[in-house]
């Protein structure tokens, strides 16, 4: 469906069209007309699928900019995601130059006060700060008719549910809301029954939840192979713009160092680094100074750059719907992408746990040999050599080039600038990447995604029962929760910034690293001898 049949005004038609957009996605197509007409929705999406659009859109048509208070409320479960919806909506809403202001942890709360006194019209922020801004008085939400809880079930498995009935509380009764969620928790129906008004609920399809504009494939291959298997893809593949998913914290500092190591132009990103080292990478990244960018599932969340060709999945993830939520990063806006997942032989059961949930089988595929992986390199560095000699005015060294061809043989030159342009044989440069304890057996068979080492039945349960088993049923393998409360977790999670990446990879309220290191720091009893033989190691 095309944009002019929404009913949005010109100058937001005109920010589309100039946003790229061409047509609406499926859930911008049923939630503008809906939201326009002033009525409550819950639209159950996962990330990628044009959402924050989708609800974007109708709030700017509907501010009243003449009023300098805060008419719109965006709660966003992390940083990185409250920052990009924050980006999205001013630049929709240039042409109409609406305030939007955006806040969260792990930046200095004095900055965002000086900037709320500028009277934003839309707030999109993280639930711990929000409170925080809420009992300063520095955000008055008493005049607040449109708000959005993004990300709910994200939300919920992070421990804000609490947080976002308490921020609700503050909106007036009279208001419109908007919910978006992947997944319909038990939790989640009772936001949307006790604090909507006869909610319209739009469902997207499951087939449309999962790319189908992506190639996914899976590699199985021992712990210990998946390095250097990956490494060789990447010569053999040559993708553009890759994001690599680990699992844990540690695993992201490890994979990205390494891959430094080997010549790659890649940065790893996660909860643990400074906010500002964070927007610096993903600027890069977004700007193509980047690579490969290394991440974990939370600091991932949300994240909506253009032009993401392949993902990688050195770890698999233990829930199913971060699967989805990672394959969603590439194959947008109907461009082809390239997922592929590397699988230990005892992960297998969760490989078709997976394909039952996104109704779509990996294609195996063989890991390249280094030859296959030699041949990547020179191709490659043919097409830069193209590149140079294209844009370089040989006239200009013909001179030297002369002196040179009579100097050497024009074969070792060219010989000699392949080797330069191609990286080190993998085996020059060896990176050891700490074993990750394997993941629980899966147990049951694949017909109960939630079973059988995935988050068993009650997604809030260890919220409802004070933590007493919860951690280890929602990670299914029988992880403690290290005796931390989710009270305790919360106000942690507003220290740290609003967004603390303790679900990395997927898990429950704390990293896996972080229950068997207790946080020690990772950069202790790595030794790295030089780049040339390049080892990473950590105390665990």
């Amino acid at each position: 469906m095309k944009f002019t049949e929404l009913g949005l005004s010109d100058s937001l038609l005109k920010a589309v069209t100039r946003a790229g957009y061409e047509e609406a996605t499926p859930i911008q197509a049923e939630t503008i007309p809906m939201v326009l007409d002033g009525k409550d929705v819950i639209g159950q999406a996962q990330t990628g699928t044009g959402k924050t659009a989708a609800f974007a859109l109708p709030i700017l048509q509907r501010l009243d900019f003449d009023n300098p208070n805060i008419q719109a409320l965006v709660i966003s479960p992390t940083r990185e995601l409250a920052i990009q919806t924050q980006e999205e909506i001013f630049r929709l809403g240039k042409d109409e130059r609406a305030k939007v202001q955006v806040v969260y942890g792990g930046s200095d709360i004095r900055r965002q006060i000086r900037n709320l006194k500028q009277h934003p019209q839309v707030i999109v922020g993280t639930p711990g700060r929000l409170l925080d801004h809420i009992r300063r008085g520095t955000v008055k939400l008493d005049h607040v008719k449109m708000l959005v809880l993004d990300e709910a079930d994200e939300m919920l498995d992070m421990g804000f549910l609490d947080d976002i009935e308490s921020i609700i509380k503050q909106v007036p009764s009279e208001r419109q809301t908007m919910l978006f969620s992947a997944t319909m928790p038990p939790e989640i129906k009772r936001i949307g029954v006790q604090f909507m008004t006869e909610p319209h609920h739009v469902k997207i399809k499951a087939k449309e939840l999962t790319a189908d504009t992506v190639d996914q494939y899976y590699v199985k291959a021992k712990e210990f192979e998946k390095f250097d298997i990956m490494t060789r893809l990447f010569d053999v593949q040559a993708p553009e713009l890759t994001i690599v998913f680990g699992r844990t914290k540690r695993r992201v500092d490890e994979l990205s160092k390494g891959l430094e190591a080997r010549g790659y132009n890649a940065a790893g990103i996660h909860g643990d680094l400074s906010q500002q080292r964070r927007t610096q990478i993903m600027r890069q990244f977004k700007a193509g100074k980047l690579d490969i960018l290394v991440a974990t599932d939370v600091a991932a969340r949300g994240l909506d750059v253009s032009g993401v060709t392949h993902v990688y999945n050195y770890d698999i993830p233990q829930d199913p719907d971060s699967y989805v939520h990672r394959v969603g990063r590439t194959g947008r806006a109907g461009h082809k992408g390239v997922s592929l997942t590397f699988v230990t032989p005892n992960e297998m059961e969760y490989l078709r746990v997976i394909e039952k949930l996104t109704k779509k089988r990996m294609l195996p595929l063989k890991p390249p040999t280094d030859a296959e992986a030699f041949a990547g390199q020179i191709a490659a560095a043919e097409a830069d050599v193209d590149t140079l000699v294209a844009k370089t005015k040989t006239e200009k060294y013909a001179e030297q080039a002369a002196e040179l061809l009579a100097k050497y043989d024009a074969t070792d030159l060219v010989a000699a600038l392949l080797n330069d342009l191609t990286k080190d044989d993998a085996t020059a440069v060896p990176v050891k990447i700490t074993p990750e304890r394997p993941l629980p057996r899966h147990k049951g068979g694949g017909g109960n995604r939630r079973g059988g080492g995935y988050r068993g039945g009650n997604r809030n349960r260890n919220r409802s029962n004070g933590g007493r088993g919860g951690s280890s049923d929602r990670r299914g393998g029988g992880y403690s929760h290290n005796g931390r409360s989710r009270d305790d977790h919360r106000s942690s999670d507003r220290r740290n910034g609003g967004s603390s990446d303790r679900k990395s990879g997927g898990y429950g309220s704390r990293s896996r690293e972080d229950n068997r290191s207790n946080n020690r720091n990772h950069d202790e009893g790595r030794k790295q001898s030089s780049k040339r033989n390049f080892t990473i190691r950590t105390n665990d």
